[in-house]
């Protein structure tokens, strides 16, 4: 566990060293390089987290979303069993501040959509390795919910949440595809 910690600690502090006009121009540059792949181009519904910086900016992915008529869902945390619930996301004003200042769907103001709904998951983390394996923010949400998800995944970085190598669990499960400012990396080529 002190390998992950330590790992989390160090690629938040190398995130935390980008100005806002680098943040917002890599952003931009992860977000052309996920607009121009097959995985989200065939996609219908989209799942993906609102983001909180330092992660990739998701809002102007949402948008273009929704401008290309996908359905965009986003994840509602359930702390008491560490589950994911994701919901219909329309517009903004459905989101409310929960802990840790995360941005979550208002239950009242949405509708849940089913795993077996949706095509594309952006999968958030801080931390990937070339095989696919990420390094999540501890809560182990993402892991339950990819444990019973069949569908496409993929997860968004900055190339300085790229690292050689990852302390892996037995219940980790890699994503199909990173996309970088840089490139795609195809996890199995």
């Amino acid at each position: 566990m002190d390998g992950k910690k330590n790992l989390r600690k160090s690629i938040k502090a190398k995130l935390s060293e980008l100005s806002l006009p680098q943040y917002e121009d890599q952003s931009y540059k992860v977000a052309q390089q996920l607009f121009q792949n097959d995985e989200w181009m065939e996609a219908s519904t989209v799942a993906i987290t609102v983001s909180k910086a330092p992660e990739v900016d998701t809002f102007q992915i949402i948008r273009k979303g929704w401008e290309q008529g996908k359905r965009v869902v986003v994840p509602k945390c359930e702390p008491k069993t560490r589950r994911l619930d994701f919901r219909e996301l329309k517009k903004f004003s459905e989101l409310e501040s929960v802990f840790y200042g995360l941005l979550e769907p208002i239950v009242s103001k949405t509708n849940t959509v089913s795993a077996g709904e949706i095509d594309l998951v952006v999968v958030p983390g801080l931390a990937f390795d070339k095989n696919g394996y990420r390094l999540g923010f501890g809560g182990g949400y993402y892991d339950r919910f990819l444990a019973n998800y069949h569908g496409k995944t993929i997860s968004l970085a900055f190339k300085d949440q790229i690292v050689s190598d990852i302390p892996i669990e037995s219940h980790d499960i890699p994503v199909g595809k990173i996309i970088t400012s840089e490139g795609v990396i195809v996890i199995g080529d």
